[in-house]
């Protein structure tokens, strides 16, 4: 199998596993994952995560012009930022998932790192999660905001719309999104309980542990 219809195939995989388990809905959500040779596979416009075709699935060439498929997720810009800015990346998830949306929402949510230090996971698959503000969906202005991080950040939450990450192959960006939103999760069962959170002590820890 070559390398393309392999990752066509993951991208379905995937995504049907995420639609499943009800991370996102509908025909909300999108991916893309970067080929050897710079091309990028996204799925398509409007389509279900649950229900994609491989050979469906829209292929772009280096200039972001369709090569194949059908037309392409209209967050182009903001998975292209993330490629852009963060050498290395391999693959965006972006969901509109319940838990993270939801947390988006909260005026005590830190905009510099949504995530409470509750678990050594979300730390150690995200850093620290920037909270972006609202855009229209779609807006070329995401990929902007993006680009304003410089690279130093690995996952986004758009303010009442979801989350973005991105990582090294289409895998890890599907275990960190998960990550987050099961932070996300945790951090809104636990709102107004006190939890015992890692010490700064722990975090240091675990980021350390993160860079080797």
């Amino acid at each position: 199998m070559s390398e393309e219809a392999k990752l066509r195939e993951e991208i379905c995989l995937l995504a049907k596993s995420i639609f499943d388990r009800g991370l996102t809905c509908g025909a909300s959500g999108n991916i893309s994952a970067r080929l050897s040779d710079g091309t990028l596979l996204m799925t398509p416009t409007g389509s279900s995560m649950g229900f994609l075709d491989p050979a469906r699935i829209s292929r772009l060439d280096e200039n972001l012009q369709l090569i194949s498929g059908d037309r392409p997720t209209k967050e182009i810009p903001l998975h292209t930022a993330f490629y852009e800015t963060r050498t290395g990346t391999g693959a965006v998830v972006h969901l509109h998932s319940t838990h993270s949306v939801a947390l988006s929402m909260l005026p005590e949510t830190d905009p510099d790192n949504v995530l409470p230090p509750l678990t050594p996971y979300s730390i150690m698959r995200l850093g620290k999660v920037k909270l972006l503000p609202f855009f229209l969906p779609g807006d070329a202005a995401m990929g902007d905001a993006v680009r304003g991080l410089a690279g130093q950040r690995s996952a986004v939450l758009l303010a009442n719309h979801g989350p973005v990450v991105a990582g090294k192959d289409l895998w890890a960006a599907t275990y960190a999104m998960e990550e987050l939103e099961e932070t996300a999760k945790l951090a809104l069962l636990t709102q107004g309980k006190h939890p015992r959170m890692l010490t700064a002590e722990n975090v240091a820890a675990v980021r350390a542990m993160r860079r080797k």
